[in-house]
């Protein structure tokens, strides 16, 4: 007769929960190993430099021929921070959060990494530290050197700017932080949208085009044109009261342009979260 030994049980392997620093670094190689990457910052760096001094030029140029009710109505800012340049910096950016994600939609990678680490939260919000750090990082250089080049070619005709007059700081900083915060509207809508073209064409129809329907005429439009990305940003730029011929019934305030900012990012954060967490990829 056969005895029949009874075998070891093995419990079953316990894979050990990822680290969130671990989640960290997948993103941060994630993102720097797209070429688009590389080269979408670079070229928003240069476009916020570049457009700058060539604004800055131009006002040099012509500043003796201004008359005394224009160099009256002149801006620092205007030529630190011209609109052309944040138009591109809101579209690149705005385009740079959409890949972020939707590339992954597109190629099956979100899926790889959803079987990996189960934790979509997680790894959702590990990507929104990555991408709007890099982002916050490039805006702040962006800023900044756009500043002090504009700065350095504008002192000899109406005097430079200190970074203690009023408001300076708060340009700065506006300028700056409308990088990432146009990124993560990007990567809100690419969570949502979940295909590369058309969130793009919707990033930069929310950003750039829809402002410009809205006139501040009513007090209802007026607050949803102040409710705006660019909107809020042209507000934050603003150090001088302006001329009576531009002046609204229905102003944007400073402490509204900054919730405007802060409420921007907190929505489309949760939205990014929420889209990717509730819906099979």
């Amino acid at each position: 007769m056969t005895t029949v030994t009874d075998l070891p049980v093995r419990a079953p392997a316990v894979v050990p929960r990822a680290r969130y620093r671990d989640l960290l670094a997948a993103e941060w190689i994630k993102f720097w190993s797209l070429r688009s990457s590389w080269g979408s910052l670079l070229l928003i760096l240069l476009a916020m430099v570049g457009f700058s001094v060539y604004a800055s030029l131009a006002d040099y140029r012509n500043w003796p021929s201004y008359p005394a009710d224009r160099r009256a109505l002149v801006n620092p800012f205007w030529d630190a921070f011209p609109d052309e340049a944040q138009l591109f910096v809101v579209l690149a950016a705005g385009s740079i959060g959409v890949i972020a994600i939707g590339g992954e939609y597109a190629t099956g990678l979100i899926r790889t990494t959803f079987a990996v680490v189960p934790a979509r939260r997680a790894v959702i919000s590990a990507k929104i530290v990555v991408v709007t750090g890099v982002m916050t990082v490039l805006g702040v250089i962006g800023a900044s050197a756009a500043f002090a080049a504009s700065q350095a070619i504008l002192s000899g005709r109406y005097g430079a700017v200190q970074l203690d007059d009023p408001g300076v700081l708060r340009a700065i900083a506006a300028t700056a932080l409308l990088t990432p915060l146009c990124t993560l509207i990007g990567l809100a809508l690419g969570a949502v949208v979940r295909h590369t073209a058309p969130a793009i064409v919707t990033a930069a129809s929310v950003l750039l085009l829809l402002p410009t329907a809205v006139d501040e005429d009513e007090r209802w439009t007026a607050l949803l044109r102040h409710a705006m990305p660019m909107p809020a940003w042209q507000r934050l730029i603003e150090t001088t009261a302006p001329p009576a011929w531009a002046v609204t019934p229905y102003p944007a305030t400073v402490a509204g342009a900054w919730t405007t900012y802060a409420a921007w990012a907190a929505i489309c954060a949760v939205l990014t979260i929420l889209a990717t967490n509730h819906r099979d990829p």
